[in-house]
């Protein structure tokens, strides 16, 4: 490293200037990262908290929460294969509700045990109760529409007017906010919605039924149901409206950003290299090994790229910090710590051109251009 920190002390304008191009790299891979996480954990919250090991859905569904439709009969049936405690029903309905004193807003109406694993922490006011009508548990971004606990919401399809009593957190599908019913609330509102998703008789019918449970004791509950299908979890986040078509643009868009900054380093160092390639032959002549000099200049660019990481991570801290709250950014230590890992892995690559130039640098050669 002697070598490659003299070298850089001597040219500092130069790999300064390099220094700034990826350090802007380096935060566009980090911001459309952490948006893509947001992105993703805002379209599907609410089935990412379930602890649920896997989903029976209609099989006409096309692995889709809201198409799916099982009646009564296939839910008891699932719910005497899986045993008591591993399967619990769910309900899934996308509204939009007018709130009294507010305007309006959509809503993913998501029906749920509220003694079951499927119900989610209340984090403001009191929980559901199993047998409770007229009552919900919303999402804390439906405050922004003027939800608050006493108010109350009506469904401007079925008519069905919910009193709020209390507030849960990061509850969302498909980019909107959840409200939580009980089940008994769920079969009025089959009752009272035409064409919803009442099954025929008058019978709710639920999306589907969550289980918990190994592979194998989960793929021989499915195997009983021909006409029901069981999905991962993240197959039916994936089959959300938008989910994948989403994800894939910005994968795309992460990974070119990837290619870019591997290609700035390569053609960078490519050509510094070959500028001092008289001078690696020179260092070769009086003794200097291959494997020093191409460590030096590999070390000159891991060394660039995490100071350039370094400084990226500072400015996503600062530019979170003015994030307004409608813009879903998530970038957690994992997702963060993959990240810079990649980013310094791929700079990495980006420099083998350069070493292997160092490598095939004749000595005789650089003497004789020094002596002409």
């Amino acid at each position: 490293m002697f070598l490659a920190l003299r070298e850089m002390r001597h040219a500092k304008l130069r790999y300064a200037l390099m220094a700034a191009i990826l350090i802007l790299v380096s935060f566009l891979v980090l911001f459309v990262t952490g948006l893509a996480r947001g992105l993703s954990y805002a379209n599907a919250s609410s089935v990412v908290h379930m602890p649920a090991d896997g989903f029976v859905l209609s099989a006409d569904a096309e692995h889709r929460l809201a198409r799916s439709e099982l009646d009564a009969a296939r839910t008891e049936r699932i719910g005497e294969l899986a045993g008591a405690g591993h399967a619990e029903a769910l309900g899934v309905r996308m509204a939009t509700v007018a709130v009294d004193g507010g305007g309006k807003a959509d809503a993913a109406v998501l029906a749920v045990d509220p003694d079951g694993w499927l119900a989610p922490p209340v984090a403001e006011g009191a929980p559901l109760g199993p047998d409770d009508t007229g009552l919900a548990v919303a999402d804390a971004k439906l405050k922004d529409a003027g939800a608050r606990i006493g108010g109350v919401m009506t469904d401007a399809s079925s008519g069905r007017s919910w009193k709020i009593i209390g507030f849960t957190e990061e509850q969302s599908f498909s980019h909107t906010p959840a409200l939580f019913v009980s089940p008994a609330e769920w079969e009025q509102l089959a009752q009272s919605a035409r064409g919803g998703t009442g099954a025929e008789g008058g019978e709710p019918a639920f999306n589907a039924i969550a289980l918990q449970g190994d592979r194998e004791r989960l793929e021989a509950i499915a195997a009983e149901m021909p006409d029901a299908v069981l999905l991962s979890k993240q197959q039916v986040i994936e089959a959300i409206p938008g989910y994948s078509a989403e994800q894939g643009s910005l994968t795309m868009m992460i990974a070119f950003l990837y290619v870019i900054s591997a290609f700035v380093l390569a053609v960078f160092f490519y050509v510094m290299t070959l500028q001092k390639l008289g001078q690696f032959g020179i260092l070769k002549a009086i003794g200097a090994r291959t494997g020093y000099l191409a460590r030096s200049v590999a070390g000159q660019v891991l060394l660039i790229a995490a100071a350039s990481l370094a400084a990226s991570l500072l400015l996503i801290a600062g530019f979170r910090a003015v994030l307004p709250d409608a813009l879903p950014f998530r970038l957690d230590e994992s997702t963060l710590l993959a990240t810079c890992a990649l980013f310094l892995a791929t700079s990495a690559a980006g420099s083998l051109l350069s070493v292997i130039k160092v490598a095939r640098a004749d000595a005789l050669e650089a003497i004789g251009r020094s002596a002409a």
